[in-house]
């Protein structure tokens, strides 16, 4: 599969910075399992407001516990992060319902990230996008093993990402953020192709996460059609200075 060739035309890709929290704490697990955590921070209040101070344009804020279950113990942090930063936040963890949409849009996050509410009840997509602004909603599809699986990846689908990319985007969402499990929290690169096939299949825009490790990374990514790229874990290793990613930016 080739390459997409509009890098003439690109001007930027987004690179968000993320902020995963845990326990109250800014944290970085390696694909996501409970109790391999390899960066642990206090304050991710400062962590958020460190992000911004460098450039970034969006913050990816992820309520860990919220995705386990507890949705009610980082609800302090988020809602101080939100009140400190000026920059948009997208944010998931543990959005089961429209009442938690309502919430976190009151509270004054911009974008939701939805997964597993989406997947299994894909109707509610399209009632989330006309009643929010499909600018606003976001789907999250975490690939394993080429299936996307949900419920904090624990339980596989019988689809993949483009299958599931396409239908989402049918049902008016705005933005696919794509994860790839198999290399998420590893450093040690990403796999191109899984993108690319989603890339070659839906029109919405897409964001990637998993396994970036460094700015020949980012430069491959940015050769693509993708709008934006999610890092962690490089960031916080100094694997990837902040500062090197401003010229994928635009600025």
């Amino acid at each position: 599969m080739q390459i997409k060739k509009s890098l003439y035309f690109k001007k930027s890709m987004t690179i968000i910075p993320a902020v995963d929290i845990k326990n109250g704490k800014c944290v970085q697990l390696i694909q996501g399992k409970p109790g391999t955590e390899q960066i642990s921070i206090d304050n991710p209040v400062e962590v958020a407001l460190n992000w911004q101070e460098k450039g970034a344009k969006i913050l990816h804020l992820i309520d860990l516990d919220g995705a386990f279950g507890d949705k009610r113990r980082n609800q302090g942090v988020i809602r101080n992060i939100v009140k400190e930063v000026s920059i948009p936040i997208q944010m998931g963890g543990g959005i089961r319902s429209k009442e938690d949409v309502n919430t976190l849009f009151k509270m004054g996050v911009d974008r939701i990230i939805m997964g597993t509410m989406a997947i299994e009840n894909p109707i509610i997509v399209k009632e989330l996008s006309e009643e929010f602004n499909s600018e606003n909603i976001i789907v999250a599809l975490d690939s394993k093993d080429s299936q996307v699986v949900i419920k904090g990846w624990t339980e596989k689908t019988s689809k993949n990402a483009s299958q599931l990319g396409k239908l989402m985007e049918e049902n008016g969402a705005g933005y696919i953020l794509f994860t790839n499990v198999d290399v998420e929290g590893l450093l040690e690169g990403f796999k191109l192709n899984p993108l690319l096939e989603l890339l070659n299949t839906v029109n919405i825009p897409v964001i990637y996460s998993g396994g970036i490790s460094s700015i020949k990374d980012l430069k491959e990514l940015f050769n693509t059609d993708v709008y934006g790229v999610v890092i962690g874990s490089a960031l916080y290793k100094g694997k990837i200075r902040f500062e090197e990613t401003l010229k994928y930016q635009g600025i």
